[in-house]
C-alpha cells in the first residue's frame, strides 16, 4: 500500500542543495569567497593583513546579505538587481505606438524643449482587448479575466467548510496551465448612486419615504466626505500560449526545458498564425468553462468580462489610485472628441460663453468599450 506524500504549500520554494542554502546563495557565497581568497592570494606579499581585512570584510558582509536577505518574500540579490534595471531605464514613458516624436520648431526656437526629460514610448504587455473580452498578449500569448463571487466561509458549519475547502480544492488539482486568482481593492464612489436616490425621492408615494429617501442620500454623502470607501474584487485570470505546451515529465506538467521557448520566440520575432491565436483562445474558453463547472459547487459564480469591463480593469491596474472611475466616459488616444463632456454628477450641464468652452476639459468623446458599464455588477 502506497504512503501518502506531503507536498509543501510553497510550491515554488527553491530547492535547498547544500546547509539549507540554496543553488543561488551558494553561487552567491562561493564566487565571492573565490574572489576574496585569490585577491589575497595575489596581493599578500605587498598588503598587509589588517588593510585587506578593512575591505574584504566589508564585501562579504554585502554578499552575505545580498544572498541570506529576504524582503516580502524575494531575495535581496533579485531586488538589487531589479533596482538597477529600473535604475537604467527610462523614467518618462509616453503613449507612442508610432515612436516619440521631436519637438515643434516653434517649441524648440524659444529655448523650453531643454528640460532634462527624454521621454521613452510606453510598452505594456496588453496590447488589446478583442470583442469577446480577450486580452492579446502579443507573442506571450491571451487571456482573459472573470470575476469571482465570494463565499462567507466563516459562517459555514465545520463540514460545510470541509465541503468547500474540497471542491476548491478539486478545481486546483485540475489545474494544467497557471491561473492567477487576484484580489482588488478600489475606492468606491458613490456620487452616481446619491444622485439617482435624491431624483427619485421625489417621486416616492408618501412624504415620510421621501424624507426617509433623502436623509439616507445625506448620510451616504457625509459618508463619503468623511471616510474612504473601498471595495474589492475577486478576479480569476486565465492565461494561454499560442502554442499548446503538452506535458512532458509524466506528471501533467510541461518540461522545464520549455522555458527556454519565449527566449527564443523574442529572439526571433515573426508573425504568429491566425489559427494559433484562434486556438489558443479555444482552449482559453474551455479552460473558463472547466472553471465555471469546478466552482459552482462551491458557491462561487465565475462570470468573465466583456471587452469593455476588461478595459476598464486593465486601465484601472495601470493607475489604481486614480479618482476617475475606470468606467468614466474618457477619450481614447485616437478618439476624436467632437461633443461636449457631461459632469459625473448626472447634472445639466451649465450655459457658457466661447471662452468658458475653450476652457472645459477634453474629455468629451467617449470609448464605445465604456459606455455600457458603470462597474456595478462586480
Amino acid at each position: 500500500m502506497t504512503q501518502p506524500v506531503r507536498i509543501p504549500s510553497d510550491v515554488d520554494r527553491e530547492d535547498r542543495v547544500l546547509a539549507g542554502l540554496t543553488a543561488r546563495q551558494l553561487a552567491i557565497l562561493t564566487v565571492t569567497g573565490i574572489v576574496l581568497y585569490g585577491g589575497w592570494t595575489l596581493g599578500r606579499a605587498v598588503i598587509p593583513l589588517p588593510v585587506f581585512l578593512i575591505v574584504a570584510v566589508p564585501i562579504g558582509v554585502t554578499a552575505a546579505v545580498l544572498a541570506l536577505g529576504r524582503r516580502d518574500g524575494i531575495s535581496l540579490d533579485r531586488l538589487l538587481v531589479a533596482a538597477i534595471r529600473q535604475r537604467l531605464q527610462p523614467r518618462h514613458r509616453v503613449a507612442a505606438p508610432e515612436g516619440v516624436r521631436p519637438a515643434p520648431p516653434w517649441l524648440t526656437g524659444q529655448g523650453r524643449s531643454d528640460t532634462g526629460v527624454s521621454p521613452a514610448p510606453l510598452r505594456l504587455p496588453a496590447e488589446g482587448v478583442t470583442e469577446a473580452g480577450v486580452v492579446d498578449l502579443g507573442p506571450e500569448g491571451v487571456a482573459i479575466v472573470a470575476v469571482a463571487s465570494t463565499v462567507n466561509f466563516a459562517l459555514r458549519t465545520p463540514g460545510e467548510q470541509e465541503a468547500l475547502v474540497a471542491s476548491f480544492g478539486r478545481y486546483l488539482h485540475s489545474l494544467t496551465a497557471p491561473v492567477q486568482v487576484l484580489v482588488r481593492t478600489e475606492r468606491l464612489d458613490l456620487s452616481r448612486q446619491i444622485a439617482e436616490l435624491r431624483e427619485a425621492a421625489a417621486g416616492l408615494p408618501h412624504p415620510m419615504l421621501e424624507t426617509a429617501a433623502r436623509e439616507h442620500a445625506d448620510y451616504l454623502d457625509q459618508l463619503r466626505r468623511s471616510t474612504d470607501l473601498l471595495r474589492r474584487q475577486v478576479l480569476l485570470v486565465l492565461r494561454e500560449p499560442l502554442r499548446a505546451l503538452g506535458p512532458a515529465d509524466g506528471l501533467g506538467g510541461a518540461s522545464p526545458l520549455t522555458a527556454l521557448r519565449p527566449r527564443r520566440t523574442q529572439a526571433r520575432p515573426a508573425e504568429v498564425p491566425e489559427g494559433a491565436r484562434r486556438a489558443a483562445e479555444t482552449r482559453l474558453v474551455r479552460r473558463l468553462g472547466e472553471a465555471t463547472e469546478l466552482l459552482s459547487p462551491a458557491g462561487i459564480v465565475v462570470t468573465p468580462l466583456d471587452a469593455g469591463q476588461a478595459t476598464a480593469v486593465l486601465a484601472a491596474a495601470c493607475n489604481p489610485d486614480a479618482l476617475i472611475p475606470p468606467g468614466a466616459g474618457l477619450a481614447g488616444a485616437d478618439d476624436v472628441i467632437t461633443i461636449a463632456a457631461d459632469t459625473f454628477d448626472d447634472e445639466p450641464t451649465p450655459t457658457t460663453d466661447a471662452a468658458d468652452e475653450r476652457s472645459q476639459p477634453l474629455m468629451a468623446a467617449t470609448s464605445s468599450d465604456l459606455d455600457e458599464w458603470d462597474g456595478s455588477d462586480l
